[in-house]
């Protein structure tokens, strides 16, 4: 009974232990599945996509008619006068000047008339007098007229106000809309393509990363089996010291061995932690959390690869980089359009109603008042010292660049698959004279350490199979690594990293 009870507390402290323990088991597609979906990078190129798709939308807004709105207040220091101020001075004393006109007129006619007897000068001065009083009145009433007219051309004009609405529809612009419209369709694409590239670049990050924690798990568990070895003879050698059959610098020989193994096994380990951080920073996981991988502990990595004959064809039809670089000559000669329409008339229709106040349409009238309006706007580019021409010279020159740039991407990538296949097929010739060498130092092994228990073999030759031992298998371990390494560079080459 007491012995039950321990086994079931056992159970239950492991029950409550292994969740804070417990680690996640990844594999290479739950790794590449993590870090596709929280790579900061992928969803920074994903965003992108949906810039470009934006502006795509954007630019084709530009063949639809555009309605702008517009409101203006306005104050002056000084009132608009229709009537300037010698008009203002004339028509205010207007009166006064007909009236001394008439007096000097008349004058001379009535002097005339007293000269030939036609009148006395008493009459003569009854009629000045009577003159003088009908043409002070008369310049009276003349003035008030003149004023009136001053004051109904008046206006009151300080404050401003004025509001509009403007329909505008471009009609032909030179080809310069639908070379916009044809950039942002390439921006689009060079948007996705850009995400592929980022996505391809990010898988291959993982795989490296990937591979490169399972390489030093297993190089781990050699570099301790290997201690555990190098201990088992060290304890042998000094048995062997105390009955006098083995001497102290055999036993120094094989201590240095076991430190050498130690440390080792020390920096493996270390290095194992910090792959494993950085596979988990690419997962988009805390780089603390436990994780162990599907392939950690599988005694065969990898197999070899027959075909290496890749098709350069491919590559060049599915990398992004190549497509991205048609892309950039397809927008350079979408730019030379651009250009060239600057230098082409264009025709824009125009439609719109304006309502202000002063209304100037009547008299400046202090109240609201509007109008419609509808017209065409022809532009027509006479002469600007050549700077169209200039500039689309410059435009046709970046399109050889961006040719020439296309072409050299090519060479380069039908380069890197040649060599990402040699490359492949080295790996696979490695591997198979490491499984060799594997197989001759386990057996070289096997027979040292059998010599040894016999007493026929030193402890010296023992050290130099154990040795060749750790050398080979750690070489094996690297030979199917890079089989699997090579295959994604391949791939990647190929632009078929999925």
């Amino acid at each position: 009974m007491c012995i039950m009870n321990r086994i079931v507390g056992v159970f239950l402290l492991v029950g409550i232990m292994l969740p804070a323990v417990a680690q996640r088991l990844l594999s290479l597609d739950s790794c590449r599945a993590l870090a596709i979906r929280n790579n900061k990078e992928l969803n920074i190129s994903k965003l992108k996509c949906d810039v470009a798709v934006n502006n795509r939308k954007a630019a084709h807004t530009k063949y639809l008619p555009s309605i702008d709105a517009t409101g203006t207040y306005m104050r002056t220091s000084k009132e608009i006068s229709i009537l300037n101020n010698d008009q203002k001075a004339t028509l205010q004393s207007m009166g006064t000047s007909v009236s001394t006109k008439m007096a000097a007129d008349m004058s001379p006619w009535i002097t005339e008339m007293v000269q030939s007897g036609l009148i006395t000068a008493q009459q003569a001065g009854s009629i000045g007098q009577l003159m003088s009083t009908a043409g002070s009145k008369f310049a009276t009433a003349l003035n008030n007229v003149g004023q009136k007219i001053v004051d109904d051309f008046h206006t009151d004009t300080r404050d401003f106000w004025m509001a509009s609405i403007m329909l505008t529809q471009p009609v032909y612009m030179g080809g310069k809309i639908t070379a916009y419209n044809n950039i942002t369709r390439i921006f689009e694409k060079i948007a996705a393509n850009e995400n592929e590239a980022a996505l391809q670049s990010t898988l291959m990050d993982i795989d490296q990363a990937y591979w490169t924690v399972v390489s030093l798990k297993h190089k781990k568990n050699l570099a301790q089996s290997y201690c555990d070895l190098v201990k088992k003879l060290n304890d042998d050698v000094q048995k062997m010291i105390k009955e006098g059959v083995a001497t102290r610098a055999d036993g120094l020989s094989v201590s240095v061995k076991v430190n050498e193994a130690e440390m080792s096994l020390t920096q493996v380990e270390d290095g194992l932690v910090l792959s494993r951080m950085l596979l988990c920073q690419l997962c988009g996981l805390p780089m603390n959390e436990p994780i162990t991988l599907t392939d950690e502990d599988k005694d065969h990595l990898t197999e070899m690869v027959v075909d290496t004959n890749p098709d350069v064809e491919t590559a060049i039809r599915n990398r992004p980089e190549l497509r991205m670089l048609n892309n950039a000559v397809e927008i350079n000669r979408q730019n030379v359009k651009l250009v060239r329409s600057d230098n082409l008339p264009s025709i824009v229709l125009l439609g719109g109603y304006t309502v202000q106040n002063p209304n100037v349409f009547n008299g400046f009238e202090n109240k609201f008042a509007g109008i419609w309006n509808v017209g065409v706007l022809l532009r027509v580019p006479v002469w600007h010292w050549m700077e169209g021409e200039y500039k689309v010279r410059a435009a046709k020159s970046q399109t050889v660049i961006a040719n020439m740039q296309l072409a050299d991407a090519r060479e380069k990538i039908e380069l890197q698959v040649n060599q990402s296949s040699f490359k492949v097929s080295e790996a696979n010739k490695k591997l198979a004279m490491a499984n060799k060498n594997t197989e001759r130092a386990d057996e070289n092994l096997r027979c040292a350490t059998l010599g040894f228990k016999e007493g026929v073999i030193p402890t010296s030759n023992v050290l130099e199979a154990q040795t060749a031992w750790l050398q080979a298998e750690s070489q094996k371990i690297d030979a199917e690594i890079d089989v699997k390494l090579t295959q994604v560079y391949l791939k990647k080459a190929l632009g078929v990293l999925q």
